[in-house]
């Protein structure tokens, strides 16, 4: 029988039994036979995204400002009866659709892979049982369980429990979270901030009440780097263009040449020589290594987070969980007034609930003798930990019908509640003051007789957790990566010394509370301090916020780490957020980057792939400037200078094709590793390839005059000749491009770049030799000709290409030296101690 729909307004109205009924559900939750029953009724969890048909996107490659540039070639060539040029222009314009459609393509099913994992989970009861589940398998009638840091995956109504407190500003505009109880409803998309209660799914998916779920995986807010650069080298290139093209009209329409065939020929050489295809090259680049990152288990949300993540200099990181095993281990229990250890042990357990797999939790029920005597006792209601309360409670009775009240959490939280007098305090203080030195945390444990009777200190419970095992190591590689690693915790002062000092960091620990607490706003010397910390102890997340912010200002690009709801406006705020395995659906949405394995290993792995990434990156806008200065350059000036087409309009199209193929291939190559931290110098890859390209000029030039003076060809032999050496020297400017130093010395390019070249050289040199009907023949001699001098002519821009690299090198080593010098005549003596504030 099939279960009519219910508005969740109807819901909030109604009361919970007869709701239950209405839904037919139990609070043992559904059957799995009958959830997939009402999912074929009701269909997935999820708002269906609006689609376009392949066919119209791949059309879509037909309209636009470059598009219509080539349309109108196309119509010019039909106009002055140019059959093949027309042929052949089609051709490129559909070769240009068919290579924008699947680069667009391919990046698309990168970015629907990396979001299917990072799928919203729920916990859901069915067939009596708890469960992990995608939510978008939920479906009306369901039973879900909501706590602290979940996104709330559908509509509902809270059904048990004590409090939930809920986050609907991303919906309603509430600026403060709204409390909720029993009865009350709660909307997808909204976050759950505090508490924990169990939850009636009443409408999912597009019937939800706001009409949608959450969206883990948002879209960029303000221009990347990487969007900034494109830009500028787009803008470069096209108005470079443009310019010696119209320099190019003006000449040739004074010297009587035809407007038609000029325009043409203008167009077309236009369209050869802005870069296009360069967002789409770049951002498959990005996107092949998204995918390799994915398989490191480091699943990237935001494209543009690889080139940021290969910039990062400052990686702010959690302690626990992150830089330590999670994996908390009770120590001696130390009893107070009497109490015998197990006492203080099981009341720990009593205040603690398995099923929240919290670490604290199993720990300390994991370290009961005889865990099954907790079956002695039935949980009446469960208060869970939350920042501001900072303690759990429960209240319980024995089999024998006696009710009282268990509690742990905060020392100072669970003595101020046994109200202990001055001088038992200073006494418990001892104790939590030596075990702090040794790095280990501590909760108190108290207990009443009767459920509103007054509370009993019991004891101190040491907690111990552990660096893990490959963190040291770790830490000490992000150095040498040139990445300063910075321990964020909300530890105090002295656990966190004794933790860095296990890790290899300094010890420059500053207590956030302090530094940040205060309105420093006047305070000029926050941000360096700041930047000269090693770590930061009693850090409340409001802090994090602050520290990613002083940094920013200060210049670095800036990673932080985190998995808890109350981190995510951190997260959002850094270049590279980034929620650590475990990690809250909320920080998993606000976060760059989501780490599915433990620790932070991962984490430089993905920064090493992401430079190697950056290189491919700037290798093609390298290769692109280049080719645009080569071609635009030596084509406007030869027809300036001897007034003749020195290549056709088909030949430049031909070099397209052949140009196309080998470039794709570099989001394959294989490159080098920067020692440090990567950004875009645009003045260093706009002089490289200036360089380069007018070096490529000369040499064009050079092989026109063996040409005409030399060979004596004719003019239309001349033209395949240019052609032939542009496509050969092309190829070779890519391998060029691709390092920074001699382009034969490793890493080797990727074999399928060097097939793909040798491909379409051939290609080139086959249409050279034999022309079929496209462009003139020449001689075997002229082609071996072209051959042995566009390879030496590659080593002369290669030498070339170095003497720019070493000069804009010593230069940035005598502008470090400055800085450095500077620093240490400007910084503060008490600064260079690592003085703590």
């Amino acid at each position: 029988m099939d279960v009519n729909p219910i508005s969740i307004k109807d819901a909030q109205k109604t009361p919970i039994e007869k709701l239950m009924q209405q839904l037919d559900t139990s609070d043992q939750g559904l059957s799995a036979d009958e959830a997939r029953r009402r999912m074929a009724q009701f269909g997935t969890n999820e708002i269906s995204e609006k689609s376009t048909s392949a066919l119209v996107k791949f059309l879509g490659f037909f309209w636009g400002p470059i598009p219509w540039m080539i349309e109108a070639a196309a119509i010019l060539s039909l106009v002055v009866h140019h059959w093949v040029d027309f042929g052949i222009i089609v051709t490129l314009l559909a070769f240009n659709a068919a290579v924008g459609f699947w680069q667009e393509h391919q990046a698309g099913n990168a970015v629907a892979a990396l979001k299917n994992k990072l799928a919203l989970k729920s916990r859901v009861r069915r067939d009596g049982a708890w469960k992990p589940t995608d939510a978008r398998e939920l479906v009306p009638g369901d039973i879900i369980r909501l706590r602290a840091g979940d996104i709330i995956p559908a509509d509902a109504k809270l059904i048990d429990g004590d409090y939930l407190s809920v986050d609907q500003s991303a919906l309603t505009g509430e600026s403060l979270p709204a409390g909720k109880e029993k009865g009350d409803s709660v909307y997808s998309g909204s976050i759950a901030r505090q508490g924990e209660m169990v939850a009636l799914v009443v409408t999912t998916g597009a019937q939800t009440y706001f009409g949608r779920t959450a969206k883990l995986v948002a879209g960029a807010g303000k221009p990347s780097h990487f969007q900034k650069a494109v830009l500028q080298i787009g803008d470069y290139l096209i108005y470079l263009s443009l310019g010696l093209v119209a320099v190019l009209v003006l000449v040739q329409l004074f010297r009587g040449s035809s407007f038609t065939e000029l325009l043409q020929f203008a167009l077309i050489l236009t369209v050869a020589s802005i870069p296009v295809a360069m967002p789409a090259v770049l951002s498959v680049t990005m996107a092949v290594g998204a995918m390799a990152l994915s398989k490191m288990k480091a699943i990237v949300s935001r494209l543009e987070s690889v080139e940021e993540m290969a910039g990062m200099d400052v990686l702010c990181s959690d302690k626990t969980g992150t830089l330590t095993q999670n994996r908390l281990t009770v120590g001696d229990v130390m009893t107070f007034d009497t109490a015998e250890a197990e006492t203080v042990l099981m009341t720990a357990a009593l205040a603690s609930k398995a099923e929240n797999d919290d670490s604290i939790d199993s720990a300390v029920i994991g370290t009961l003798e005889n865990p099954g005597a907790l079956d002695s006792y039935d949980l009446l209601s469960f208060m869970p930990f939350d920042p501001v309360g900072k303690r759990t409670e429960a209240t319980v009775r024995a089999r024998g019908g006696h009710r009282f009240k268990a509690a742990k959490g905060a020392p100072q939280v669970i003595m101020d509640m046994a109200g202990l007098d001055s001088q038992r305090r200073r006494k418990v203080q001892a104790v939590i003051d030596d075990l702090a030195a040794k790095g280990q945390r501590t909760l108190g444990v108290a207990r009443t007789r009767e459920p509103d009777g007054p509370w009993k200190f019991l004891g101190i419970l040491p907690l111990f957790d552990p660096p893990r095992e490959d963190s040291a190591e770790t830490i000490a590689q992000a150095k040498a990566h040139g990445i300063a690693v910075k321990m964020v915790t909300g530890d105090n002062l002295a656990i966190a010394r004794e933790m860095a000092g296990k890790l290899g960091l300094g010890q420059a620990i500053q207590d956030a509370d302090r530094l940040l607490g205060e309105d420093r706003s006047a305070d000029g010397n926050l941000t360096a301090r700041i930047e000269a910390a090693d770590g930061f102890a009693q850090v409340f997340p409001e802090h994090k916020h602050g520290i990613v912010k002083a940094l920013q200002d200060k210049g670095h690009i800036v990673g932080m780490t985190g998995d808890g709801v109350n981190d995510a406006p951190a997260l959002k705020q850094a270049d590279v957020g980034v929620a650590v395995s475990g990690a809250t659906d909320a920080a998993r949405a606000a976060a760059d980057l989501v780490l599915t394995a433990p620790g932070l290993s991962v984490l430089v792995r993905a920064v090493e792939e992401a430079r190697r990434i950056f290189e491919r990156m700037n290798s093609y806008a390298v290769y692109r400037i280049t080719e645009t200065i080569r071609i635009m350059i030596f084509v406007v000036l030869a027809m300036i200078v001897f007034n003749f087409y020195p290549i056709t309009a088909i030949m430049i199209i031909l070099l397209a094709f052949l140009n196309d193929v080998p470039i794709m291939t570099i989001a394959y190559d294989r490159t080098g590793l920067d020692p440090g931290p990567v950004r875009w110098d645009m003045h260093r890859i706009i002089a490289v390839s200036a360089v380069m390209g007018l070096t490529g000029v000369a040499g064009s030039f050079l092989m026109l005059y063996i040409a005409l003076d030399v060979l004596h060809l004719t003019i239309p032999q001349v033209q395949t000749y240019i052609f032939l050496k542009m496509a050969v020297s092309g190829h070779l400017t890519l391998f060029v491009a691709r390092s920074k130093g001699f382009f034969l010395k490793k890493p080797y390019p990727a074999p399928v770049m060097v097939w793909s070249a040798l491909a379409t050289k051939l290609i080139g040199t086959l249409l050279a030799a034999y022309g079929f009907g496209l462009i003139a023949p020449i001689h075997w001699r002229e082609i071996s000709l072209i051959w042995g001098y566009s390879i030496v002519w590659a080593f002369l821009t290669d030498w070339a290409k170095t003497l720019v690299y070493r000069h804009f090198n010593l230069r940035s080593r005598h502008h470090e030296q400055f800085l450095k010098t500077v620093h240490h005549h400007l910084t503060p003596h008490s600064m260079h101690g690592g003085a703590h504030f």
